[in-house]
């Protein structure tokens, strides 16, 4: 038996377009009644990225005050590379990186969200050694910043870092502890990576070693997407919530966890007609959902 008891997760939202302006990112929130909201700076698919200016920033920081405030995240370029074999890509990424920061420290974006990278047959232990060089690097630069690094689980296609917690805690040692540097959780990948969460078993035994490897309190951000594939395959392909491989129950073992009760959650599922307001619609009656004594 189940029955519904107080409010819903109070940061659940969606990744949200910034076409026509920053600010349209939570003008989009907003409608969707978001407390929560990521988005890009820049187009993900550039390396050349207009910087931002005075109008745009102050609109955005206007908007974010008139209808907000959001718990906001910026995902950063598809094209930064960290753990690159390629020292010029290598060093223009870290450029880039650096730069992603410096955009949301002017935006007052407290969370930067990005893939540790890929190898390219380096070997996982050098490209792991990359990105963990460019992280303690761009801690540096951007010293006194607010901004947090939170390295993203992956699905592991190809040759993708980040697919294995002992990853995500090795880059975390590397950069001493910082408390800066977090992780970003992404159901979909987790489950692509072989981690299963679908009972409730399943999930206080994914939960003890989350723990254990990283702790519970450096988790800073989810991505609450449903898998096409099935678990374990190490194939990255985002389904809505309940129409794929995870189902829809499990999403609420991660909204109704005290520990993750003010860690801001969203969606990138596919934008379809109206999807995000059906998916953040699901996942707020799964929020409230509890057993009964």
């Amino acid at each position: 038996m189940i029955a519904e008891s107080g409010p819903w997760h109070p940061f659940l939202g969606a990744h949200m377009s910034i076409a026509g302006g920053l600010h349209h990112a939570l003008e989009d929130a907003a409608r969707h009644r978001c407390g929560a909201v990521q988005l890009f700076t820049a187009s993900p698919n550039q390396w050349k990225v207009k910087p931002l200016d005075e109008v745009s920033t102050a609109l955005y920081l206007d908007t974010d005050a008139r209808l907000g405030p959001f718990a906001s995240a910026v995902h950063d370029s598809y094209l930064i590379n960290l753990a690159s074999p390629d020292r010029d890509l290598r060093a223009r990424s870290l450029r880039a990186f650096i730069a992603e920061v410096e955009r949301c420290e002017a935006l007052r974006i407290p969370r930067l969200v990005f893939h540790p990278g890929a190898h390219m047959g380096q070997g996982e232990a050098t490209g792991l050694r990359w990105v963990a060089e460019a992280m303690r690097e761009t801690l540096r630069a951007t010293m006194g910043f607010r901004t947090r690094l939170l390295v993203e689980s992956t699905a592991g296609q190809g040759s993708g870092l980040g697919y294995r917690l002992e990853q995500l805690a090795e880059l975390i040692d590397h950069c001493h502890g910082d408390g800066r540097v977090g992780v970003c959780l992404d159901t979909c990948h987790l489950l692509a990576a072989g981690y299963d969460f679908r009972t409730p078993e399943a999930y206080a035994g994914f939960r003890a070693e989350l723990n254990s490897r990283i702790g519970l309190a450096r988790v800073g951000w989810f991505h609450l997407n449903d898998s096409v594939k099935e678990l374990g395959c190490r194939v990255d392909r985002h389904a809505h919530i309940g129409r794929g491989r995870i189902g829809a129950k499990p999403f609420g073992f991660f909204l109704r966890d005290p520990a993750f009760r003010h860690v801001p959650m969203v969606l990138e599922t596919p934008k379809e007609h109206d999807a995000d307001r059906r998916n953040l619609a699901l996942l707020r009656r799964l929020s409230r959902l509890i057993p009964d004594a």
